[in-house]
């Protein structure tokens, strides 16, 4: 019990320190709006090709915008020497980093759910049309960003240009997370339930999160320490 504790406690600190400030959340929020609108120029939002490419026009937007989120993650921490502080707690690494990657997820979610709709409306797109299913792969592809970009952040905190090297180290690895949450989620706007054949998607999503978030827990206390 006092593991999850822990991790509320500091899920509970980060969520607050970012609603006080709301530098990442404004921030990440603004850009995928942007960047939703400057693609609906691009692309002719009643044109077929642009129905089949949406999810993985959304996904994109998701994968950077959330980058300005995950990016603070623990840089937040080095003012003050507070990420010192939090090391030295006696709480585990794990509980520290499944922590920030619950409040990760938490802002993240919000960004994305405000995004949905402008989407829909921009690219001309009913995406409520398997809205159980959609939020499922929503769900499991966002924990993939996350907790792959939280374990990322926390290896880059101590790094000068860690702006440039989270997106860098993040993305190759999150691409079968990607890859499997941009095609479930084009065949589930365009209206295709989940099958028998393209169920194999929600496996690999469902298997990347439990696997990277393992990993993720049994190496936090290295990367932290070490």
């Amino acid at each position: 019990m006092d593991f999850f504790r822990q991790v509320m406690v500091i899920a509970a600190k980060d969520l607050r320190a970012e609603l006080r400030t709301k530098e990442a959340i404004n921030g990440s929020l603004a850009f995928a709006l942007v960047i939703l609108l400057l693609f609906a120029f691009a692309f002719d939002p009643t044109g077929d090709t642009t129905r089949e490419i949406s999810g993985g026009l959304l996904w994109i937007v998701f994968a950077f915008a959330g980058t300005l989120i995950l990016n603070r993650s623990f840089a937040r921490e080095l003012p003050n020497d507070c990420l010192d502080a939090l090391i030295a707690a006696p709480i585990s690494g794990a509980a520290l980093f499944l922590g920030k990657a619950i409040a990760n997820y938490c802002l993240l979610l919000a960004v994305e759910l405000v995004s949905l709709p402008v989407f829909g409306i921009f690219y001309n797109v009913r995406w409520t049309q398997r809205f159980p299913e959609l939020m499922l792969v929503l769900l499991l592809g966002t924990w993939a960003l996350t907790v792959l970009g939280t374990m990322t952040s926390a290896l880059t905190v101590n790094i000068r240009l860690r702006e440039v090297m989270l997106p860098l180290l993040t993305y190759p690895i999150l691409v079968p997370a990607l890859m499997g949450a941009m095609r479930l989620t084009m065949e589930l706007i365009a209206g295709t339930p989940i099958n028998s054949e393209n169920v194999m998607w929600l496996k690999m999503l469902i298997g990347f999160d439990v696997i990277y978030t393992a990993v993720s827990l049994v190496l936090v206390e290295t990367i932290l320490v070490g």
